[in-house]
C-alpha cells in the first residue's frame, strides 16, 4: 500500500534520523518533511516503532497515513506539490 509520513519535529538531530529511518524502508522525500512509498503492513508498522523510539512524544509528531491506490489517485494537487530540489522525474512518474 501507499504510505504518506508527514513530521513535524523540533530538533534537527531527531528529525534527520526519523528522516534517515523513511528512507531506510525505501521511502522517497516529496517534501522536506513527507516521505511517500509503497511499505506492506507490517512494515508501516516497523517505521511507526521506529519512530516513536527516535522523537520526543512531548514536542514532536509523526503521521503516516496508508492509502489504498484508488484513494491515493483521487488525491488533488495544487501548486507546487512537490519540492522540485528534492523529487526527481522518475519518482513522480512512479506515483503520478
Amino acid at each position: 500500500m501507499l504510505v504518506w509520513v508527514v513530521y513535524d519535529i523540533q530538533s534537527t538531530p531527531r528529525r534527520s534520523r526519523v528522516a534517515k529511518a523513511c528512507k531506510g524502508q525505501g521511502l522517497y522525500r516529496v517534501q522536506k518533511s513527507v516521505f511517500l512509498g509503497t511499505l506492506n503492513p507490517n512494515q508501516m508498522d516497523e517505521l511507526a516503532m521506529r519512530c516513536n523510539d527516535l522523537i520526543d512524544a512531548e514536542h514532536d509528531s509523526v503521521y503516516l497515513f496508508p492509502f489504498c491506490d484508488a484513494d491515493f489517485k483521487k488525491i488533488k494537487l495544487v501548486g507546487q506539490a512537490f519540492d522540485k530540489e528534492l523529487v526527481t522525474d522518475e519518482i513522480l512518474s512512479k506515483f503520478f
